[in-house]
């Protein structure tokens, strides 16, 4: 079947309009480790999904999960030690605050939740979120996205300009003083939350402000953060779906940007492509939410989750992938750097561990967002036989965030690829 057929019946069944990447899309078929292959037979190296954290089709994660499957997969609302050992090592890996779990199936259903447990606690329904910030695609949660767009916020829903250096919301200030301008954005924020009456239950964010563009954030800013959240009454949820499990060279993003969260959500990595997501906070907390709402999902804390996630957690451990993450990360990250003098395209190099952005603008001097070369960027880089996409409030971050395998020799030959069709662009 060629491209073309199956994405005509792709738009038939599925609708005309579900997201595809590239202006010529990929037809994948298989997966192992760092790399994909197209029905041609041609070998990409991933460099955008993080899902697949541990490798595509990991032959210890394959094991696990067939193995559970074919001796017993049920809900849970019987007794299985196996999902009690997984809720056991995951809080663990967190500090001492971070004692229960509530699993799900998906980011989405875990920040939802997360809402729902700040909510209850607190007896508030107001949220505070960044304006260039996406949680997931449920009503509830949906309503946090988009605001920097222009988009009016519902009366429980209000935002604040997410902290960076690079077009700080004032300019020339020192990074102490531009500290406080964001800290009094949220201030403002947490207030209009009580003036209308909705209250303030909690601040969510992105530990390191993935979609936003992984901008670097002003030293000291979300410990800061965390503290007004709290005396102003309300709890802190870190979203890690994206920036944990050793994303960033260390187990959890609030790791990096400083802060200690009251509620931690994760989930794409954690299944290795199972679907397997989770709200983890105190024991209170967790209680609280059990008893207010006796939440029950049909395919959430089942035994193949288990069994997946501690396969997961396993070959994290064993192979020393956080330490591959912050190690080859680090390296891509100093290399791109190098070339940011060269080339008045790139405006700035941003990220952490194997998460990695490469600003695109018009010219250095002026930081004017260009999105289309991002765009053209992702797409060239395709064709040479790497996958990487383009984000961030502007669309102009090429955004490199591969699976945690991804090696040394990987790095080296995205470079020379990243060279090439810089000057093929540039001319």
């Amino acid at each position: 079947m060629t491209t073309e057929s199956l994405l005509a019946r792709r738009e038939r069944f599925l609708g005309a309009g579900a997201p595809l990447f590239y202006s010529k899309p990929l037809h994948i078929v298989r997966g192992e480790g760092a790399y994909l292959f197209d029905a041609d037979g041609k070998r990409y190296i991933d460099m955008y999904n993080n899902v697949p954290c541990v490798g595509h089709a990991n032959p210890n994660v394959v094991e696990a999960m067939a193995r559970q499957q074919g001796t017993l997969n049920v809900h849970s609302r019987y007794l299985h030690e196996g999902i009690v050992n997984f809720a056991e090592r995951l809080t663990q890996l967190h500090g001492p605050t971070i004692e229960s779990v509530v699993f799900s199936c998906s980011g989405t259903e875990a920040n939802e939740v997360a809402l729902r447990m700040a909510r209850i606690a607190t007896g508030k329904r107001g949220i505070v979120c960044s304006d260039g910030t996406y949680h997931g695609n449920s009503e509830t949660v949906a309503k946090l996205s988009g605001l920097r767009r222009g988009q009016l916020p519902s009366p429980d829903v209000r935002s604040f300009p997410f902290p960076e250096l690079y077009r700080p919301v004032v300019p020339n200030l020192a990074e102490a003083d531009l500290v406080e301008a964001y800290l009094d954005r949220l201030r403002d924020a947490i207030v209009a939350l009580e003036t209308n009456g909705e209250g303030f239950a909690a601040l969510i964010v992105c530990s390191i402000f993935a979609n936003e563009g992984l901008p670097d954030v002003p030293q000291g800013f979300m410990a800061r953060a965390a503290e007004i959240v709290r005396a102003a009454g309300g709890l802190v949820i870190s979203d890690e779906v994206q920036s944990g499990y050793c994303r960033t060279g260390r187990w959890w993003g609030y790791e990096v940007t400083g802060f200690t969260p009251d509620i931690v959500v994760t989930g794409k990595p954690m299944g290795n492509g199972l679907p397997l997501s989770a709200t983890a906070a105190s024991k209170s907390l967790v209680d609280q939410f059990r008893a207010k709402t006796r939440y029950f999902n049909t395919f959430a804390s089942s035994p193949l989750q288990a069994a997946v996630g501690m396969a997961v957690l396993d070959v994290i451990e064993r192979d020393g992938l956080r330490e591959n993450s912050a190690q080859v990360g680090a390296a891509l990250k100093a290399a791109l750097l190098e070339r940011k003098p060269r080339c008045a395209a790139i405006g700035d190099v941003r990220g952490q561990g194997l998460f990695v952005g490469v600003e695109m603008v018009k010219d250095g001097a002026s930081k004017v967002p260009d999105p289309s070369r991002a765009v053209d960027m992702a797409n060239r880089l395709k064709d040479r036989g790497f996958l990487t996409s383009n984000a961030g409030v502007f669309g102009n971050v090429l955004k490199i965030r591969p699976p945690l395998v991804f090696s040394h020799s990987d790095a080296q030959q995205f470079l020379a690829a990243f060279d090439a069709t810089l000057a093929e662009i540039n001319g």
